[in-house]
């Protein structure tokens, strides 16, 4: 059975880090793309970041670039997103997600075409 557990998120300042966690069992991580969604809310899904399972190849949203580092520990079964630099608008519920990584993430994600996803981890940002 497929199961993504999130883990990491909080309160922080806008300026501050967090590094989420996602832990994956029932399948071997290496053999997929991974990745992270967020909502927030009254808003659409957004796809932040993915890496692929071969070929070294990560996506990133344009409003993260330069923050956010999209890393996958396989031996661990776990893939991180850390975030640096956070801003009231990246507080949201952030999810893990499997799903093929490629430049057309965001798309996968807004039509919810994802293999699975975890139950999320909420991120506030705020003052």
């Amino acid at each position: 059975q497929v199961q993504l557990v999130e883990s990491g998120g909080g309160l922080v300042q806008p300026g501050g880090s967090l590094r989420l966690s996602c832990a994956a069992s029932g399948f071997t991580l290496d053999l997929y793309g991974i990745g992270w969604f967020r909502q927030a809310p009254g808003k659409e899904r957004e796809g932040v970041s993915c890496a692929s399972s071969s070929d070294g190849f990560t996506y990133y949203t344009d409003s993260v670039k330069g923050r956010f580092t999209i890393s996958r520990d396989n031996a661990k079964n776990t893939v991180y997103l850390q975030m640096n630099n956070l801003k009231p608008e990246d507080t949201a519920v952030y999810y893990c997600a499997l799903a093929p990584c490629s430049s057309d993430y965001d798309a996968i994600v807004r039509r919810n075409a994802l293999d699975a996803w975890g139950q999320g981890t909420l991120v506030t940002v705020s003052s």
